[in-house]
């Protein structure tokens, strides 16, 4: 946990689509504000402190508020980007989640070197605040479900195409079909193509997700809890009928301040 005399905590999430970061307040579990942004893969660390700065900036911070972070990463050349940006503008050595880190959680899988940065961070977030057996579907890029065990292990998952890639794909190639926006359908049944599409895109993805975690419930347990996030959780979970539990956009970054608390040496918690 970190205090106001040394500084608040930045915590960065790197998505293929979007990057999500947040700074933590000097109680050390509040998110103090948040914010999205579209990732650009060719981003300088100084691009990155340049919008750091800004955003920080908006809310009566600097990046003197900030005296310790932590960042996960979907997009590996991004993450020398932004540990230089840490060093240079911030002046500390950003922790960065990877196969060495210290997570508090085992992880059952085949190569536990394979599993994405961010979906071990939900997991770690779900089963703290569970205690149980949980699922995390992260509306993203892809949807990716992933399961933890009762005794807070990581068994794996589920990772399916998400919504904008789906919507992409229609547009390339189908010829006849206009590049539509994600936006919540007027109704079931679409009076325009364009209704036709949002339809499709909003009840069939809400019919995968109850589909897949009907089915992860029958191996799991009935009683597993389901959290939701992501990005365009917001969009899609209210289609989705009984399955889905909790909504939370902090999911990920929850999940990164417990895992750099984690990694702090006794007495500096």
């Amino acid at each position: 946990m970190t205090s106001s005399t040394e500084g608040q905590l930045l915590v960065v999430d790197v998505g293929n689509t979007q990057t999500h970061f947040g700074v933590f307040g000097a109680d050390g579990e509040t998110v103090r504000e948040h914010w999205r942004f579209a990732t650009v893969r060719e981003s300088t660390q100084d691009e990155l402190g340049a919008a750091l700065s800004s955003l920080l900036a908006l809310r009566g911070l600097g990046f003197a508020d900030v005296g310790c972070s932590i960042v996960s990463s979907t997009v590996p050349q991004l993450i020398d980007q932004w540990t230089a940006m840490s060093r240079r503008y911030l002046g500390h050595e950003m922790l960065v989640v990877g196969p060495s880190i210290r997570t508090g959680m085992a992880i059952r899988i085949d190569n536990p070197r394979e599993v994405g940065a961010d979906r071990l961070v939900n997991a770690v977030a779900a089963y703290d605040r569970c205690h149980s057996t949980c699922v995390v579907v992260d509306f993203g890029t892809a949807i990716t479900y992933d399961a933890v065990s009762a005794a807070g292990e990581y068994l794996g998952g589920i990772i399916t195409p998400g919504a904008e890639i789906s919507l992409d794909a229609l547009y390339e190639r189908a010829a006849k079909l206009p590049k539509v926006e994600m936006a919540e359908p007027r109704a079931l049944i679409g009076k325009s193509t364009v209704d036709a599409i949002r339809s499709g895109i909003a009840f069939g993805f809400a019919g995968q997700v109850e589909g897949i975690v009907r089915r992860l419930r029958a191996e799991l347990g009935a009683h597993t809890t389901t959290i939701a996030t992501g990005g365009l959780a917001s969009t899609l979970v209210p289609f989705i009928r009984e399955t889905i539990d909790e909504v939370d956009e902090l999911l990920t970054l929850t999940g990164l301040r417990l895992i750099w608390e984690r990694n702090q040496s006794q007495g500096r918690t």
